[in-house]
Formats: C-alpha cells, structure tokens, sequence
C-alpha cells in the first residue's frame, strides 16, 4: 500500500531513515489502543535517538479502575539501521536479570530485561508489537512526577494494529498518522488482558525538542466508525494545527479550523477538555478518564511534563467515541 494526494504516504517510510547530525534527531513509532468497553487502555513508544545512542522506551497500562502500570526507559541500546525495505523491523533487546537476583519484589515470574519488537509486516497495512519489559504499578498516576519507582512488575505486550482508515501524512514536518482496529492481549504480572478496540499509530522522524514548546494531540474512533484526530501545536510565535476527519465511505478531510482548550486539576493534569473542528462542524467535550504521565529532562536540565490519557469523547450530535489525548507541558525555568 502507498497512499497518494497531497497527504499521501509511501510504504518505504515504515522503514528506518538516515539521521541528520543534531543531537535531538528523534525517530519513533507510536501506537495507542483502548478496549472496545473501555475498561483498559495501553499506549507504547519507541523512540530512537541516534546521535545520542539511546533508546527511550515508554509503555502504559491504564484504566478508570485500575493501578497505572509504566514501563519506561531513556538509555535502552540503539539497534537496528537505516533502510528502505518495504518491510522493517526494530528491535531492543537486553540481557535478561538472572532469576536468582530478583531480589525486589516484583510480583510475578521472572524478571527479565528489555525485549522489543515492532514490526510492519505488511507496510502501512500493520504493524505488530511484541515485548516484554520491566514495569512497576502505581496506585496513583502522579506520584510517577515525584520519582516514585512504584511496585515492580513485569509487562507483556502481543498486538497487532491493523489500520481502519486512510494514513495522512502532515504538511511541512516528516509525520504520518494511521487510524487502526488492535487485536492482542497484555500481561501484567498475572493478569492477562484481552486488547480488541480502536487505537491509533504514527511514526515520525527529524529534530524533537519536548522542551521548546507545548501541544495538545488527540485521536478518537467515534461509534459510527468516524475516525479523528488533531493536533493543537501551541508555539507562541507560530501555533499550527494538523489532523483529519475520516467518516466511513468518504474522502479524508484535513482540519480546516481547530480550537482546542481544557481545564487543569492539581499536578496539570486536564479533567475536562474541549474541541471545536472543521469541516464538519464537530463540537467535541473530551473526558479523560485514565492517566500515563511521564517527566522528559533534557541533558541541559529543562523539564516537560507529560500527561497522555485514556479518554472518552462526545459530540454535539450525540455520538460517542474511545481514544487517547495528550498534553506536552514545557515547565517554565
């Protein structure tokens, strides 16, 4: 598959693609589900910055009634090289902790090192991620901004994100989104996870600087198979907006017009959010219901928070949808 237009995406850009020389050249792929009840919701990246010879790693099992479990990492090994195959494969792997040192109570199994693995077996069609990690629960999400290492666990991911719509390749920066139904299971410690609902993945490469400015992203499945998703990026000089509206049997429309705002709790964490878009006329109430936060540092010492959330959505007509939403949040110095 290679979509055309002028948001069209080539196939060959699943695969990796040769770094510039800044330092905070960034190539990631992310993926999103919820279940389709929206009982638990999961989101993973892989992040690969070459120049700095690392690998952040960052996963997330949320739900309304459930501990958060993360599973995160910024100094995993870079793995894996340039290339324009049709199909490509990224991969992580540490050496597994031995058995006999688990000596800090995880709760289940083994523990193990790192092993990830996202794979585009048939390019822009789906991609499948495979991986088991580290992880630790955390009774409540914000505690992860105070450093709280939470309780040890382990964490296993088999999906596959199968795309439901059209991929739409950005204006002006290297980035496509892929609405997608994901099919798979999780495990956390005992527990097992059935994963069937919508989801969303994207893959970006080029300069990400987390810290130079905030945005606001979002992408939902509404209940009549609309899929949508914007992205509010709020540079104080220059604010840009991105995005689509796929309704089923029509064309992709681009966002036209976005405006996007919400209402912050303690910690900035948004408890209510609100966006109006054209084409379309949608006037959507956003409710976030389940919270992945992480803290970003860079090497100079500026901070960002990071809020992603499962969340519920509504529109003015009525219909309802599941998906994920996010806030960068540069901390002033």
């Amino acid at each position: 598959m290679t979509t055309s237009g002028p948001h069209g995406v080539d196939r060959r850009d699943e695969a990796l693609h040769q770094p510039d020389s800044h330092p905070l050249w960034n190539e990631s792929y992310y993926l999103d589900a919820v279940a389709a009840d929206g009982s638990v919701g999961l989101y993973a990246r892989l992040g690969r910055y070459p120049n700095l010879g690392v690998t952040w790693w960052t996963a997330m099992v949320v739900g309304p009634d459930r501990p958060m479990v993360a599973s995160v990492a910024y100094d995993l090994p870079i793995e894996g090289a340039p290339g324009e195959s049709s199909g490509s494969v990224v991969s992580v792997e540490t050496t597994p902790m031995d058995p006999s040192d688990a000596t800090d109570g995880r709760d289940t199994g083994s523990p193990t090192g790192f092993s990830i693995e996202c794979a585009t077996p048939d390019p822009l069609s789906s991609m499948t991620v495979t991986a088991t990690v580290p992880a630790s629960r955390h009774r409540v999400a914000t505690e992860i901004y105070d450093g709280a290492v939470g309780t040890p666990t382990d964490l296993s991911i088999e999906a596959e994100w199968t795309t439901d719509g059209i991929p739409y390749h950005y204006d002006i920066t290297t980035r496509y989104e892929i609405p997608c139904l994901v099919h798979g299971q999780i495990a956390v410690g005992n527990e097992r996870f059935a994963l069937d609902g919508p989801g969303q993945r994207d893959h970006s490469w080029g300069v990400r600087d987390w810290w130079a400015f905030g945005w606001c992203w979002a992408a939902f499945r509404l209940d009549d198979g609309t899929r949508l998703h914007f992205a509010d990026i709020r540079i104080p000089s220059s604010p840009m907006t991105f995005g689509y509206v796929q309704a089923p049997g029509e064309n992709v429309a681009s966002i036209e017009r976005l405006a996007v705002r919400e209402s912050s709790g303690a910690d900035g964490l948004p408890v209510a959010g609100w966006a109006s878009i054209e084409p379309g006329g949608l006037d959507l109430t956003i409710d976030p219901v389940a919270f992945g936060p992480v803290v970003l540092t860079a090497t100079d010492g500026r901070v960002s928070r990071f809020p992603r959330a499962m969340a519920r959505c509504a529109t003015g007509d009525g219909r309802r949808g599941l998906g994920w939403i996010e806030w960068n949040q540069p901390v002033a110095p």
